[in-house]
Order: structure tokens, then C-alpha cells, then sequence
């Protein structure tokens, strides 16, 4: 087993998921609650990781970030090295890659919360900061808690974008996905199995949790 790169692993999804958070609630209540033009277009732009093979997705970022790119230059100039094959690198590639793991099921959310409850909030005098504390968030809540997890579990899995934007950089860039691509080619089958099976339960714990969660706190607040 590498524990080196299952914890790399582990800090990239947890710290991926905490970016999202708040980036998810922002995106996904401006897309529920707001009607303009090039909507569509924008929806489209953030689901196209979904359809979009993950190694095109990642050349695409390797371009964008590379020492020969605006991004990559500044970053050079602020940070003192690239930012491609690092894991902040790694970590930003993570973030814009589960951007519809994480909005969509946030936007549903909102979408889901009536139209009159909201209106009853604002009649109350209640301060539209204090409305979305205490009336949306609460009724959202299933869709970040799947949101939250679905972008966990999908980026413990992640191959492709890993390896064309990170690369396979002990203690760096390397995650378990990686690991395990690395122990097949080496034919070490019975670590490759190992470490699949690891991964493939978190999978199935982080799906039944989605659901588990999503089931409860919709009875609560339904």
C-alpha cells in the first residue's frame, strides 16, 4: 500500500472540496435564482467536464498553465516556480474539474426551495444575508451535502487530469490513481489489487453515504 500517496489523495479531496464550498453555493444560487442572457452558455462551459474525456480536459489545462502561458508567468513571477506538475498546480486543476460535480446538484437545491418561501422571508423584514442563513441553506442542504461528496469521491478516482497536469511526482503530485497505473506496469498485481479495493470502497462508502444523507435531511426539512 502507498500511504504516501493515499494521504495525497485524501488532502487534495478535502481540500478541493473546501474550495468548492463556497464557490458551489455562489454559482449555484446565482444560476437557480437569475435569468440572463448566455445562461445556457454558461451552464454548458461549467458541465464540460462531464462530457469531455479527462486527458483532453487536462492538456487543455496543461496549456493554460505552462511557463509559456499569461497564467503560468504570473504565477512564476508571484510564486517563484510553475505551477504545472505541483500539486497547487494539481490542486487548481482539481477545483475547475469538479466545478459541475459540485454546482449542479447546489443549483437543484435552490431551485427546489419555493418561490413563496422566500418571497415570506423577505415580507418578514428578514435581511437577505439573514435569509439565506436561515431559510436557504437549510432547505438546500442535501444538494451540497451530495455536491460536497460527489466532488470528494470523484476526485480520490481522478486519473487523467492527474497525470497530464501533475504528473507522477512522489509525495507531490502522485495519488493513489497514479499509484496504482504505476504498480500495474510494474506488474505488482497484488498492490495494484490492494489498493483498487481500498479505493473502490471509499467510492461505494462516499455513494451510500450521498444518499444516506440526502434521505435524512430531506425528511427533516421536507
Amino acid at each position: 500500500m502507498d500511504w504516501t500517496a493515499l494521504w495525497l489523495s485524501l488532502r487534495l479531496a478535502a481540500l478541493t472540496v473546501c474550495i468548492l464550498l463556497p464557490l458551489g453555493i455562489v454559482l449555484g444560487r446565482w444560476l437557480a435564482y437569475r435569468d440572463f442572457t448566455g445562461k445556457g452558455v454558461a451552464e454548458a462551459v461549467i458541465a464540460l467536464p462531464l462530457v469531455l474525456p479527462p486527458t483532453v480536459f487536462g492538456y487543455y489545462l496543461l496549456v493554460a498553465f505552462g511557463a509559456a502561458s499569461p497564467i503560468g508567468q504570473v504565477w512564476q513571477a508571484v510564486f517563484g516556480h510553475q505551477l504545472v506538475f505541483t500539486f497547487e498546480g494539481l490542486l487548481v486543476a482539481s477545483v475547475i474539474f469538479n466545478l459541475p460535480f459540485a454546482i449542479q446538484p447546489m443549483q437543484r437545491g435552490f431551485e427546489a426551495i419555493p418561490r413563496e418561501v422566500r418571497e415570506a422571508a423577505a415580507c418578514c423584514g428578514m435581511p437577505p444575508w439573514r435569509a439565506i442563513l436561515r431559510v436557504e441553506l437549510p432547505l438546500a442542504w442535501p444538494g451540497i451535502v451530495t455536491a460536497m461528496i460527489l466532488s470528494f469521491a470523484h476526485t480520490l478516482g481522478e486519473f487523467g487530469i492527474v497525470l497530464m497536469v501533475g504528473g507522477s511526482i512522489p509525495g507531490e503530485t502522485k495519488t493513489i490513481a497514479i499509484s496504482i497505473y504505476d504498480r500495474v506496469q510494474a506488474f505488482d498485481d497484488a498492490a495494484a489489487a490492494q489498493m483498487s479495493a481500498l479505493l473502490l470502497a471509499l467510492s461505494l462508502t462516499a455513494i451510500a453515504l450521498t444518499f444516506a444523507v440526502s434521505r435524512r435531511i430531506g425528511r427533516r426539512f421536507g
